[in-house]
């Protein structure tokens, strides 16, 4: 489980995303515009450094196409990562928390639904996200 860092504002957060799909690029960019203490680091599901990390949580991207949040040496996906990271984001985004009330089972259902529709109802592209050039550093290699 991770426990809210108050202590600690350097505390950094990897995101692991489907590089190609809109829903997660624009997901991504939205984060990173909220995110004013660039706590959170990012990677394509599809990179090099995202496969490392999967790897190294125990994760293969082949039973894993959602989100991944990394942090306090856990690994959280589905729900659990969006719910996490809207809890590290400012007002309003934390209160995102309160459906954590709801059955785990629920909450991935309905992630599950969108997931597997993102692709026919956001688009996707041919290649990986590009960063721009003032958030790169953001991006891990």
């Amino acid at each position: 489980m991770i426990e809210k860092n108050t202590t600690d504002n350097k505390t950094k957060f990897f995101i692991l995303f489907d590089g190609v799909c809109n829903l997660c690029n624009g997901s991504v960019r939205f984060i990173i515009h909220r995110d004013a203490q660039q706590r959170f680091r990012f990677a394509s599901l599809q990179s090099d450094a995202g496969l490392r990390l999967l790897h190294q949580y125990g994760l293969t991207n082949k039973n894993i196409d959602s989100i991944v949040l990394i942090t306090n040496s856990a690994a959280h996906i589905k729900s659990d990562a969006v719910l996490h990271i809207a809890d590290r984001l400012p007002f309003p985004w934390p209160l995102l928390k309160m459906f954590r009330f709801f059955p785990l089972s629920f909450r991935d259902a309905v992630y599950d639904f969108i997931a597997q529709n993102r692709y026919r109802w956001f688009g996707k592209k041919e290649t990986c996200m590009m960063p721009a050039p003032d958030t790169r550093n953001r991006f891990l290699d």
